[in-house]
């Protein structure tokens, strides 16, 4: 990514999304055609609107244990193996927090290890909330991603009340993970302000629902 990014090549790195629980196959639809237009490297919706139909050129990205990240392994495995059977690419899947914030990275291992087991052709992106851990936390929970073989790290849910994204989780999370994961900033980017922070901090993917509002503030 160069230092002034254009229109199109932050496009081809945000996932346009739609996770509100309202919404019916007729937005989703609409997203879908919003995405194809702007460029944008993928939607990210809830599981429950597979499959879909959408162009080979444009990636699927489904949620899993979300938003709270409170399910039982075998349960958030088993939604991205169903995730994937009807059509999608890549999974962001919410951690355990409580097992971050009590110390347990085993445990948060085992988890992303289990949903990387049953969806071993997606993208694994692993949704860490950021906003509510430690420097600490983030890093040993970005490690026990990579271990599991995680393909990314994400900040947010974007629903989480403690907040999203921050220029100071990502820059620590590409610290953590060098060049060997992606690092997806998501949560409160609404402008091509925050996007492009985002992105100079070390953020290799954006989920974002305000795409065209972003991408509308930067040049063709």
């Amino acid at each position: 990514m160069s230092e002034n990014p254009t229109r199109s090549q932050v496009a081809a790195i945000i996932d346009h999304t739609l996770l509100k629980p309202e919404a019916t196959p007729e937005v989703v639809a609409a997203v879908v055609a919003e995405a194809v237009e702007m460029g944008t490297y993928s939607v990210c919706v809830s599981p429950s609107q597979l499959p879909l139909e959408h162009p080979s050129t444009l990636k699927v990205a489904v949620v899993c244990g979300f938003p709270s990240g409170a399910h039982d392994a075998s349960v958030k495995a088993a939604e991205a193996e169903t995730a994937v059977r009807n059509g999608a690419d890549e999974i962001d899947m919410v951690i355990n927090l409580s097992f971050a914030l009590t110390g347990r990275f085993d445990r948060t291992e085992a988890e992303i290890a289990a949903v990387r087991a049953a969806a071993p052709e997606a993208v694994l992106k692993v949704i860490i909330e950021s906003a509510v851990l430690s420097d600490e936390q983030i890093v040993e929970v970005c490690r026990a991603a990579e271990r599991a073989g995680a393909d990314f790290v994400k900040t947010s849910t974007g629903f989480h009340p403690a907040g999203g994204a921050s220029v100071h989780a990502v820059e620590l999370m590409r610290r953590t993970v060098g060049d060997r994961l992606g690092v997806k900033a998501s949560g409160g980017i609404r402008d091509a302000e925050t996007a492009l922070a985002m992105i100079a901090a070390g953020a290799s993917r954006l989920g974002v629902s305000a795409s065209k509002a972003i991408l509308a503030g930067l040049p063709e």
